[in-house]
């Protein structure tokens, strides 16, 4: 995974995702947006809750010669509100509504994993 020139995660005990919030509208970017940016100014970091709810997926089915196996992919609708899109695991299918959790991840940064519920 490439080195990012600012976090993804917060360095808490239990990491969250960060995400930047305008300060006059409170509405929410994700990821943050990196110090350097002329946007910055006007938004604040803040962690993101952990806990989320499917609004959308699509179960992608590699070619056989990959030797990959059917994975999900997806789009999770956090509280703030902000929607974020990456792999869903711990499912072979996801289904609408469900509640999955970030969870950080070597190859992709981060990945939404399956709650039981």
């Amino acid at each position: 995974m490439p080195e990012l020139s600012y976090p993804l995660w917060s360095p808490t005990p239990e990491p969250a995702l960060l995400a930047s919030r305008e300060r006059d509208s409170g509405e929410l970017v994700f990821p943050a947006l990196p110090p350097s940016s002329p946007l910055s100014e006007r938004h604040d970091t803040v962690a993101i809750d952990n806990i989320g709810q499917v609004y959308s997926y699509t179960v992608i089915h590699p070619g056989a010669k990959s030797g990959q196996a059917p994975y999900a992919l997806g789009y999770v609708d956090f509280p703030g509100p902000v929607r974020i899109f990456g792999r869903l695991t711990g499912k072979p299918r996801p289904t609408i509504g469900e509640r999955y959790a970030a969870r950080p991840d070597d190859s992709f940064g981060y990945v939404f994993a399956a709650l039981d519920d």
